[in-house]
């Protein structure tokens, strides 16, 4: 499932480390590989895996509280979350930021042996957690030392991606959004999530508090990122209504809209020819001149005027 982040190419096994056939990359005992590119990270993603890799224990240890403070349970929000993507027992699904493995477990008890379940994340020791975790469920899985903004998987090669609470520490929420559309089938399904304290908050007690405790609660919500691909999204806030969740299936290229249709009206046209079909103006006796002619005419201003330039353009062009 794997693929060279430095060429595209498909990697394979040789002598237990994986390769392109040209690199070789480093292998854990545990099934890791690092596919991390470039592999001396940027400044964003190098304290993004330190932070997570000094503080891997005690981010396991008391995430749940969380959730606790806001009243709610933790693995049915979960649940709910990962509920979205529609996995069946043979679906193939990327978690990006797959962290300690707390959605991985719930991913994992919906996969059978005919599923895939490929984990990334940045943190060697995070990732570790999940490896662990989840060892001995029966379906294929597959864990890599990557990117978010460089995934190490073919085009159009997974049913869905999955990402919660890793979002915010991306160093570029638009290539990883990208990331999802290039690696998702056309039809499949896309969930992201982190925090943010929706604006009607922030000026309440509730508010000041939780954003003097973590400033990420004032990131904004990534809407601007989302690829024009998107379909069907859906956004709301869980977790205390301070952390967002955006749904959407992927779809190809811009939406569809049949904007070839005849207006009706004195106007007439369609929304491509009012868009793409206009010429120079005229005087304003001339404009007057013209409704009058187009109203006894009995054609709309689009169909007269189309036909008039026509003629008179194809009587000049033959002239020549």
């Amino acid at each position: 499932m794997w693929i060279s982040p430095i060429n595209g190419k498909k990697l394979f096994k040789k002598s237990n480390q994986w390769t392109d056939g040209k690199n070789i990359f480093k292998t854990y005992p545990n099934n890791l590989v690092n596919l991390l590119h470039p592999t001396k990270l940027n400044k964003r993603d190098l304290t993004t895996s330190n932070f997570y890799d000094n503080r891997s224990d005690d981010y396991d240890k008391y995430l749940h509280l969380t959730f606790e403070t806001y009243g709610e349970n933790e693995n049915q929000l979960r649940k709910y979350m990962i509920d979205k993507l529609g996995l069946k027992r043979n679906s193939k699904i990327l978690e990006v930021g797959c962290g300690t493995g707390r959605d991985s477990l719930i991913i994992g008890n919906k996969l059978g042996k005919d599923g895939y379940g490929l984990f990334i994340d940045i943190s060697e020791k995070m990732i570790a957690k999940t490896i662990h975790k989840i060892r001995n469920y029966n379906f294929n899985k597959f864990f890599a030392l990557a990117n978010a903004t460089n995934i190490p998987i073919p085009n159009k090669s997974v049913d869905c991606v999955f990402s919660f609470g890793g979002v915010g520490e991306f160093s570029s929420i638009s290539h990883f959004l990208k990331e999802c559309i290039r690696v998702t089938k056309v039809g499949g399904k896309v969930v992201i999530g982190d925090e943010n304290l929706p604006i009607w908050l922030r000026d309440t007690q509730f508010g000041k508090i939780l954003s003097n405790y973590n400033k990420q609660f004032l990131s904004k919500v990534p809407f601007k990122y989302i690829p024009i691909e998107a379909r069907n999204v859906k956004c709301e806030w869980i977790i205390g209504g301070v952390f967002y969740l955006i749904e959407f299936e992927v779809g190809e290229g811009e939406p569809y809209a049949n904007f070839s249709f005849e207006i009706p009206g004195k106007r007439g046209g369609t929304h491509l020819t009012r868009m793409y079909g206009q010429l120079e103006g005229v005087s304003q006796t001339t404009k007057e001149l013209a409704y009058k002619a187009q109203e006894k005419s009995g054609l709309s201003m689009h169909l007269w005027l189309d036909r008039l330039v026509k003629r008179e353009a194809k009587k000049i062009l033959s002239d020549d």
